[in-house]
């Protein structure tokens, strides 16, 4: 693990390192190009929730992105795609980078998280199984994989399907 890890929110000149890193994570251009489309989507994108983890010499090694999505009626955040350079996976990057776009989220006043993923990884970010709250996915997915963080659970928590931006395809 490096502690030294750096966090910032992307910025305008971010654009291309941030496919390259999710081209080199995944073995498709699925995911870089599912950020670009939300990017490019003014309902899921949202100012500061792009986030990206440096090392002490400036390379960007991973990077963690929420975007819009909403549980009935209700807005919520999606986390992902995550990713992390292929040289720098299981050094803490894509963990440093979760932790700084969940701290923003929850600085701007969000409430609910959901992400779809490994049931192993999510849980030390604070995830629980969504059937936990009432919320499902629009899909068939094994109860532990779909998962929800909320900041203040002693805020209401919205309850149903959730519904994710359109460039997700669901």
């Amino acid at each position: 693990m490096t502690s030294s890890w750096t966090t910032r929110p992307e910025n305008a000149g971010d654009v291309a390192a941030i496919r390259d890193i999710n081209l080199a994570a995944f073995p498709s251009p699925h995911e870089a190009d599912l950020v670009e489309a939300l990017r490019a989507d003014p309902q899921a994108w949202l100012p500061g929730l792009s986030w990206l983890a440096e090392t002490p010499d400036g390379d960007l090694a991973g990077y963690a992105l929420l975007t819009r999505c909403h549980v009935g009626d209700s807005p919520a955040l999606t986390l992902g795609p995550c990713a992390v350079k292929p040289d720098h996976q299981r050094r803490g990057s894509g963990s440093a980078a979760i932790r700084a776009a969940l701290r923003a989220a929850r600085e701007q006043g969000e409430n609910l998280v959901l992400v779809l993923g490994h049931a192993e990884y999510y849980p030390r970010f604070g995830f629980t199984p969504a059937s936990g709250y009432g919320i499902r996915p629009p899909f068939d997915v094994e109860d532990k994989y779909m998962m929800a963080l909320a900041f203040n659970p002693e805020q209401p928590v919205p309850s149903g399907v959730i519904r994710y931006p359109a460039a997700f395809g669901v």
